[in-house]
């Protein structure tokens, strides 16, 4: 268990994924965590299902708080950085996880006062199977990038990039859940259009993308080899397949990645 407080600026979804996982691996306790939220009743709710400390604001949040998560919308982080720029300091740990805001946008609007440490998440941590991306610079110090790692492999897996790869994270981590959810649906139109139920479809084909998935973590084998364990010769599935390659899966795939990543980088210019 680490032994510090932790504050979260802002109570959404988001936020409440970080603190339940964290409480639930016991990396914390919840009178470890101080949270603001500016909406009372998101505040009042957290605290009432976790019992964590909520905060008179985010001020009293980081005076408390030497490592502290902006778990905002990203339009909203100047209006953050500039009500608490005066109360922090090289002492503090802010870990931002928004996407299109970069590590040196935040120094600049926090005058180089604090160290920072970038964070991309996805929407699976919700259900403890996330995806986190750090970016870790030259000011973090090997404690506090094994904080940054405990806090969030308590909501799934953790990797570590240099933040000029972020862009490629978004396109590859932070952004690829809906084209699962696609996937997924796409499989379950299929099944209904071949005479399967559609709970029952969704069912099949959202835990076969489960399993699958956990194939390739757990084995540790290349999923070419996987897929090809599944196509025998002159069968059903060789013939998915050839129909999915004749109709350019991969490379749409391919330049789904390709073009989320560049909006990235168009988005996080324009900040």
């Amino acid at each position: 268990m680490l032994q510090c407080n932790l504050g979260v600026i802002g109570a959404g979804n988001m936020a409440n994924a970080i603190i339940e996982g964290i409480l639930k691996k016991e990396v914390l306790s919840a009178s470890d965590i101080h949270v603001y939220d500016i909406d009372s009743s998101k505040l009042s709710a957290i605290a009432n299902k976790t019992g964590i400390i909520p905060a008179k604001n985010n001020i009293d949040l980081v005076k408390n708080c030497k490592v502290f998560i902006i778990a905002v919308k990203p339009h909203i982080y100047d209006k953050v950085l500039e009500e608490i720029v005066d109360y922090i300091s090289h002492d503090h740990l802010l870990i931002s996880i928004a996407a299109g805001i970069s590590t040196d946008y935040i120094k600049a609007k926090t005058s180089n006062r604090c160290k920072v440490v970038r964070v991309m998440p996805n929407t699976p941590v919700l259900v403890g199977e996330g995806m986190s991306v750090v970016c870790i610079n030259h000011e973090i110090d090997n404690n506090q990038r094994g904080i940054v790692n405990l806090l969030f492999s308590s909501l799934g897996r953790v990797e570590e990039v240099e933040e000029s790869l972020i862009n490629a994270v978004t396109a590859i981590s932070g952004s690829s859940p809906a084209y699962i959810y696609v996937l997924i649906e796409a499989l379950a139109d299929g099944g209904v259009l071949m005479g399967l139920s559609r709970e029952q479809s969704y069912i099949m084909a959202a835990q076969s993308v489960l399993g699958a998935a956990k194939m390739v973590l757990e084995l540790n084998t290349h999923p070419g080899i996987l897929k090809d364990m599944v196509c025998s010769p002159g069968g059903t599935t060789i013939e998915a397949i050839y129909t999915l390659e004749k109709n350019n899966f991969r490379g749409s795939i391919i330049d789904a990645v390709r073009n989320c990543a560049l909006k990235a980088e168009q988005m996080e210019k324009c900040k």
